[in-house]
């Protein structure tokens, strides 16, 4: 009978802690860009803190991804090109983007 007494202890102890709200977070999509002129621009993602892995590592330079094809842009150092906008590198690997 204790156990029976003890159940509805802790369903109670579990509404206090969805009585903290989690902000909404948007589902991260599979292509993600960091330039407001490309269509996978996604400004509701970047209100949070988003990261990016690539082959187990934590990157912080990511300028676009894509999961399913197994890539990241990352900027090319000081080179920039005609229009002022960075060179972009692709390197490829297993991609994983996370919410921090």
């Amino acid at each position: 009978m204790n156990d029976a007494a003890q159940a509805p202890e802790s369903s109670q102890a579990t509404p206090a802690t969805e009585s903290s709200p989690a902000p909404e977070r948007p589902p991260l999509p599979d292509h993600l860009s960091s330039d407001p002129r490309s269509p996978h621009c996604v400004a509701a993602v970047f209100a949070h803190d988003i990261g990016i892995r690539l082959n187990g590592k934590e990157r912080s330079d990511v300028a676009e991804y894509c999961i399913s094809e197994g890539w990241v842009k990352v900027p090319s150092g000081k080179s920039v090109n005609r229009k002022g906008q960075p060179l972009l590198l692709q390197l490829k690997g297993k991609v994983e983007a996370f919410y921090r």
